[in-house]
C-alpha cells in the first residue's frame, strides 16, 4: 500500500522478553501499509526471549532509524532491561521525536521507569498493575488505554487489541477491520480463566507462586527503579 504514509515501529528487544507481547502487536502493525519494523537492542546477536528461541535485531541502539511508534514488550527481563543505562538513553531518545510512545503488558513499567508515563492514564499486566503509582501514571483497568500519545496495552494477550486499537487510530476502523479478518482474530478461548476475577483460587496462587519463584526480588526492584526515574 505505497499509497498510504510510511510509518516506521521500533520495538525493543532484551533478553527474556516475552515474545508474544512483542510478536502480537507486531504481527498487526506490519498490516498498517507501507510500514517498517525494526526489532533494536544493544548488539546485533540474537536475543534469548521467555519462550526457548530467540529473536534477531534488525538494528543496534547506535544505528537504529527515529521511529514513529515507540513500543516496549514486557516480560520477566524487563527489570533488567530497565537498569540498563543503554536501554534507558535510546528509549528516551526514541520517545522524545515518536508520535506514539507504547507499551504491552509489563513494559509499562520500563516506560514508567523511563520518566514517559507521569501524569497518564495507562494499563499493563494485572500482577503488576499495583506500581503503577509509583512511577506517576495514573493506574486503569482496562484491555487498551490511550492518554494522548501515549498506549498502554494488558498483559501478553492485549498486545494483539493494542495493535488493532492502535491501527485504527492510525488508518481507520475500516482498515483495522481488514486486519483483524485478515488474521482470523475472533477469540473463544477454550476456559474462561484469563484474569484474576475470573480463574478460581488454586489458579490464581500457582501463578502467584510460579511469579514468585521465576523472580523472586522483581517488587523490590521495580520499587527502586520508581524511586529513582527522572524527575524532568
Amino acid at each position: 500500500m505505497p499509497d498510504l504514509p510510511a510509518i516506521r515501529i521500533a520495538f525493543l528487544l532484551f533478553p527474556d522478553v516475552t515474545q508474544l507481547d512483542l510478536t502480537g502487536p507486531a504481527q498487526v502493525l506490519s498490516r498498517l501499509g507501507n510500514a517498517t519494523i525494526d526489532l533494536v537492542a544493544a548488539t546485533r546477536d540474537p536475543v534469548a526471549t521467555d519462550a526457548g528461541f530467540a529473536l534477531l535485531p534488525t538494528a543496534t541502539f547506535e544505528d537504529a532509524v527515529q521511529p514513529d511508534i515507540l513500543c516496549i514488550p514486557g516480560g520477566f527481563g524487563v527489570t533488567d532491561a530497565s537498569e540498563d543505562a543503554a536501554a534507558m538513553a535510546w528509549v528516551r531518545s526514541a520517545a522524545a521525536d515518536a508520535i506514539w510512545v507504547t507499551s504491552v503488558c509489563t513494559g509499562a513499567l520500563l516506560l514508567g521507569a523511563a520518566g514517559l508515563l507521569r501524569g497518564y492514564r495507562a494499563t499493563t499486566h494485572w500482577a503488576q498493575h499495583h506500581h503503577l503509582a509509583a512511577f506517576g501514571a495514573i493506574p486503569v483497568h482496562e484491555r487498551v488505554v490511550f492518554d494522548r500519545n501515549r498506549v498502554t496495552g494488558g498483559g501478553v494477550t492485549a498486545g494483539i487489541d493494542f495493535g488493532l486499537a492502535l491501527t485504527a487510530a492510525i488508518r481507520g476502523e475500516d482498515h483495522a477491520r481488514l486486519v483483524q479478518l485478515s488474521l482470523e482474530y475472533d477469540p473463544a478461548p477454550p476456559f474462561d480463566a484469563g484474569s484474576p476475577e475470573r480463574a478460581d483460587a488454586a489458579t490464581l496462587a500457582r501463578y502467584q507462586a510460579l511469579a514468585a519463584r521465576l523472580a523472586p526480588d522483581r517488587d523490590e526492584r521495580t520499587r527502586a527503579l520508581a524511586a529513582r526515574m527522572p524527575t524532568d
